[in-house]
């Protein structure tokens, strides 16, 4: 079984893709991180104050795992969505049962902390999707480089609100 869990962290290594057989389908995809859950508390100047924390090994199994493996790097904020189980096997040098928290995930979702820029990518034929195309901007990242940034166009705005329902019952 496991806990459902709902944790933030950092990403302490890169990220680690396998492969595993599957019979006669196509293999099953784990990306693997270890992450450093904290427990930081605003310290009433601006900043946070850590109190204490643990390292814990998430196994995340997607078919675009080795694609994810590539972006998850170390030290970027993420948010974990799983359940923690207790992971037992045999010492090879000892022969003693081991155990380690571990956390299944179902979605892990990057956090904006320490992120410089984010880069789309095409929608298949090297095109930018139909509605980024009019209207291109120039944005500084916090690195300095100037970047093109697609801005909607006047049409998306005007129908951006269209699909949203402000009468929500009570």
């Amino acid at each position: 079984m496991g806990t459902p869990v709902v944790w933030e962290g950092n990403v302490g290594n890169a990220a680690e893709h396998r492969s595993f057989a599957n019979g006669n389908k196509d293999p099953r995809h784990m990306l693997r991180l270890n992450v450093m859950f904290d427990n930081s508390i605003p310290d009433g100047q601006g900043g946070y104050k850590d109190r204490g924390g643990f390292w814990c090994n998430v196994e995340w199994w997607h078919q675009d795992a080795e694609r994810f493996a590539e972006l998850f790097q170390k030290g970027m904020r993420v948010l974990v969505i799983g359940r923690a189980i207790m992971d037992t096997w045999k010492d090879k040098q000892t022969g003693e049962d081991v155990s380690a928290l571990k956390v299944e995930a179902s979605r892990i979702a990057i956090l904006p902390h320490r992120i410089e820029q984010v880069t789309l990518a095409s929608n298949g034929n090297g095109q930018r999707p139909a509605n980024h195309q009019q209207g291109q901007g120039r944005s500084q990242t916090s690195g300095g480089h100037a970047q093109n940034v697609p801005q909607p166009s006047l049409d998306d705005m005007r129908h951006y609100s269209e699909g949203f329902d402000d009468d929500i019952p009570l």
